[in-house]
């Protein structure tokens, strides 16, 4: 048999097309399958001159960023060379027969464990835009998370003009201390957790913290060009407000899902939530250099974090656009653009309602018109005793925080729910009796009653095949009314209505928007207000419905659904 040999045309063409695949895969064909590994490792980390050892996806802080397209497979092996158990979410990935690769430690999956691994293998269906992902465990989402990328179709285009460049910015939080031991000692004393060090941009403090002007954010762009930024919050227990001085954004897409273009110059985003923007770069700017900051949206009554991260976009009239940490230069001369007040919720409520679906042939609004289940949670603070013979520095000093929906904080099993669903051994995992309603109606945003005790199980939602649903969620008073970023696994959902004050079943559904409501993963129940969802559930498995809030996910504001087949 005569040997096959290239030429030198054909090696550098193969060698073309393999590196076209890797470094720009919204230009390839879809359908492919695409591998990524995340090896788990520790790294040595130095943020406002404290060095650290955090926990890391290939060694990278933040981790790498995953790209796909629309249609693609994805096969991610997660191989765990720490200490530390450790699981990942595909955050707003609807896992159509995939629950096993959805993530959530105890959920859908067990933890990780030192020394295993463990393979997420799913296909990306009917979506496209920005994602992430992150851990799903304790509180390892500190340092593990990085952007979900996902390009349109081949050959489709975005209902808007193509950006010149993309930019990814993902928030987070940086604690100096290790933040596993931050929750833990929370857990002991039942008060609140310490909170974070800064905030970050990409990983990195900036300017406005100490120690930190060299850690940086920089965006190199040119004049009269437009840019998508993918603005992601990954930051585990704030809301935050985000704006670049003297430039308006216009808002193209939330969690994943294009929605009609509004112009801001300020933006909310949420823990877990994703917001498009379009950045339109001045012509003839009459200075280079200004400053983007995101500072907490807050109304609760606890301690957060009240500082603001702040981040440079620089006009470079030669160079293409690349981001930098090396720059010197300094923000002390430039104006600081204005936020709203840290507990503007009249500006969160305004900005929400300017969120709509474009509800067109191509990218239709499928809103369930009738409703076969309701559903009215209350999600919210409370308290649990503090046990015999303990010091507790919870509410009154005399109890443990908790948090909960309907007033059952849940209990995570020992065995993953889906397991147990699955193979059919429920008895002692869970039980099917989670309250449609409050047990124990009360004014929910009036005086709280005395009594902020709350139950603690594991109960779950059964939902049988093709129900559509209606689910309203109220905040309540108690322990401080505060916005809960609700998160639901598994699907997305339409925001058909939210107000303020208590929900009233005879009068605000007829305000309900079911023409062109925006589609999301997840939404910010308004402080002192409710919002109300419908969707259908028309995805087998076990999903988890969470508060993104870390601190509260880790007191139990959390419950999980079933969501069964016709022939179970």
């Amino acid at each position: 048999m005569g040997a096959f040999v290239f030429s030198r045309s054909t090696l550098l063409c193969a060698i073309f097309c393999i590196c076209s695949i890797i470094l720009f895969p919204e230009f390839v064909t879809a359908g492919l399958t695409r591998h990524y590994k995340f090896d788990i490792r520790l790294k040595n980390v130095t943020r406002l001159c404290k060095t650290k050892t955090i926990v890391t996806v290939n060694g990278k802080f933040p981790g790498p960023r995953v790209v796909a397209r629309e249609g693609d497979r994805l096969v991610v092996k997660v191989v765990n060379h720490v200490s530390n158990n450790v699981s990942f979410h595909w955050h707003g990935i609807r896992q159509f027969r995939s629950g096993w690769a959805d993530g959530p430690a105890y959920i859908t999956q067990c933890p990780i464990q030192s020394g295993q691994s463990y393979v997420y293998n799913f296909t990306i269906t009917g979506q496209r835009g920005t994602l992430w992902w992150h851990a799903h465990i304790s509180w390892m989402r500190a340092t593990l998370y990085g952007p979900l990328i996902i390009y349109p179709q081949h050959n489709a285009s975005y209902p808007f003009d193509k950006p010149h460049k993309e930019v990814s910015i993902i928030f987070g939080e940086w604690w100096n201390a290790n933040t596993e031991a931050v929750i833990n000692q929370s857990h002991v004393t039942g008060a609140g957790p310490n909170v974070s060090d800064s905030y970050t941009i990409n990983g990195l403090p900036g300017p406005l913290y100490n120690c930190s002007a060299k850690d940086t954010f920089k965006r190199k762009v040119r004049p009269g060009k437009t840019y998508m930024l993918r603005i992601i919050n990954a930051a585990l227990n704030d809301n935050l407000f985000f704006r670049i001085a003297n430039h308006t954004m216009t808002v193209v897409e939330a969690d994943a899902v294009y929605v009609k273009p509004f112009e801001t110059d300020t933006i909310l985003i949420t823990p877990g939530q994703t917001t498009n923007v379009l950045l339109k770069t001045h012509h003839n700017p009459q200075q280079t250099t200004f400053v983007m900051v995101a500072r907490p949206y807050f109304t609760g009554q606890g301690t957060f974090d009240n500082s603001t991260i702040a981040g440079i976009l620089m006009y470079d009239h030669n160079l293409p656009g690349t981001t930098s940490s090396s720059s010197n230069t300094s923000i002390k001369y430039l104006p600081i653009p204005t936020l709203p007040p840290i507990n503007s919720t009249s500006f969160v409520a305004n900005f929400t309602k300017k969120f709509h679906s474009l509800a067109n042939a191509k990218f239709p609004a499928n809103v369930p018109q009738n409703v076969d289940k309701h559903f009215f949670f209350t999600v919210g603070l409370g308290s649990n005793p503090c046990p015999k013979n303990q010091t507790c520095q919870g509410p009154n000093n005399s109890s443990k925080f908790a948090a909960s929906v309907n007033n059952v904080s849940m209990i995570l099993p020992t065995t993953a729910l889906l397991q147990s669903y699955f193979f059919r051994k429920s008895n002692g995992v869970y039980t099917s009796d989670f309250p449609s309603v409050p047990l124990v109606p009360f004014n929910y945003t009036g005086t709280p009653p005395n009594n902020t005790n709350i139950s603690n199980g594991t109960k779950v939602v059964v939902l049988p095949y093709n129900t559509s649903v209606e689910l309203v969620m109220q905040d309540t008073s108690v322990l401080g009314s505060e916005s809960h970023p609700l998160h639901l696994h598994g699907y997305n959902f339409y925001v058909v209505g939210q107000g303020s004050g208590n929900f009233d079943p005879k009068k605000d559904p007829a305000n309900y928007n079911l023409v062109d409501p925006v589609e999301r993963n997840t939404i910010g129940v308004p402080s002192g207000g409710w919002v109300a969802i419908r969707f259908l559930a028309n995805n087998p498995g076990v999903w988890f419905m969470h508060c993104h809030f870390e601190v509260h996910l880790s007191w139990g504001l959390r419950m999980a659904c079933i969501n069964v087949e016709e022939s179970s």
